[in-house]
């Protein structure tokens, strides 16, 4: 009778604890996912694990051979990839804005990222009657919060298409998809006409081009003479230091883990602003003080990351979701210590502003 009553009893807890990680436990900020719900883009079930071999082993690879495979369209390809396999944990985790923010005290980060949003929004003197292009956009965070603050109808593209059934089920959500418009393609060859659009920003997105000047020279030519673009650009810091081994491997953690091909030097960005015949208006680090530091999130630490990793391996055990699920989670942990720790030691920024503005005559 006591060996019965204590299986029961194990039973009981045992279930409480199932539902409460899974049900309960980690749902995304603005309510996107909840871990039932992982998935990996548009992947089917039998070729995630193959499809993250593939991605790390591409991505393992040294920046001169993986800058000369962008020449034939590898790189966009494994973006992609990476976007299928990240976009659900992303929002289950982290929300609908797959972006950084400077932490504010005394606010939220929801609160932090809203306004790290508008500033762009208002840095491009978005307003109603304005038509503007989020450069990847993403599951569209930014861009539901941009049009909301300004009132402009926002025209976000992505190259994954599973990211843009998630953006446009979000519009809807929130009542936005009168103003927001999402549309799948390579933002290297935007399938804009010339002169469209009054307006443009990118929010930690352009990192992904082998060459930045080809995105640059994109929203270039889709923008108005006069319009503003701002960027939210990922680069290395002056205090990089390329001789040090701890530093190299640091950045090459963020590059692997988030599909870059080579991370820009800070100092580069404004040349290849002027390069394809922007104006520089204005230029800022958005990391440094007085912001506080914005890897703090990072710092999850090893007691939410048994926790994380429990839930996806009883999920994967319980076939919920997909073989490959476990290996994409702990990618991403050893990506955030990498960049917590280009935070930390000021080597990296993922917040460095440049605004630039089509001549009006050119």
């Amino acid at each position: 009778m006591e060996a019965s009553t204590a299986m029961w009893t194990v039973a009981v807890v045992g279930a409480a604890v199932v539902y409460w990680f899974v049900w309960v436990m980690g749902a995304a900020e603005v309510k996107g996912k909840r871990a039932v719900n992982l998935k990996m883009g548009s992947i089917t079930r039998d070729k995630v694990q193959d499809k993250y071999k593939q991605y790390w082993s591409f991505f393992l690879r040294n920046k001169e051979d993986i800058s000369a495979a962008s020449d034939d369209d590898k790189v966009p390809a494994f973006v992609d990839t990476f976007y299928n396999l990240v976009t659900d944990i992303y929002e289950w985790g982290w929300g609908q804005s797959f972006h950084f923010s400077p932490s504010l005290r005394g606010r939220s980060h929801r609160d932090a990222t809203r306004l790290h949003e508008e500033r762009a929004a208002d840095l491009i003197a978005a307003r109603p009657g304005h038509r503007v292009v989020d450069v990847g956009c993403g599951v569209g965070g930014p861009m539901r919060a941009i049009a909301a603050h300004s009132g402009a109808n926002v025209v976000g593209i992505t190259i994954n298409e599973y990211q843009v059934a998630r953006a446009r089920a979000h519009n809807r959500k929130a009542g936005l998809d009168g103003l927001c418009e999402v549309v799948c393609g390579n933002f290297l060859e935007m399938p804009f006409p010339d002169s469209s659009f009054d307006g443009a920003y990118a929010i930690e997105a352009t990192c992904h081009a082998p060459r930045l000047e080809d995105v640059y020279r994109e929203v270039f030519r889709v923008l108005k003479p006069g319009a503003l673009f701002v960027s939210y650009e990922w680069v290395t810091t002056p205090l990089y230091q390329a001789s040090n081994p701890r530093h190299v491997e640091t950045i090459r953690g963020i590059e692997r883990g988030n599909a870059l091909p080579g991370l820009r030097a800070q100092h580069d960005v404004a040349a290849v602003a002027r390069q394809v015949g922007f104006e520089v208006a204005d230029e800022l680090d958005l990391a440094l003080p007085p912001a506080e530091p914005w890897w703090i999130r990072l710092k999850m630490g090893r007691i939410a990351y048994w926790r994380n990793h429990l839930l996806v391996s009883l999920l994967t055990a319980l076939r919920i979701a997909p073989k490959g699920v476990v290996e994409v989670h702990e990618m991403l942990y050893e990506t955030a210590r990498h960049l917590s720790d280009g935070g930390e030691t000021g080597i990296f920024t993922p917040m460095h502003m440049i605004l630039c503005r089509k001549p009006a005559t050119n």
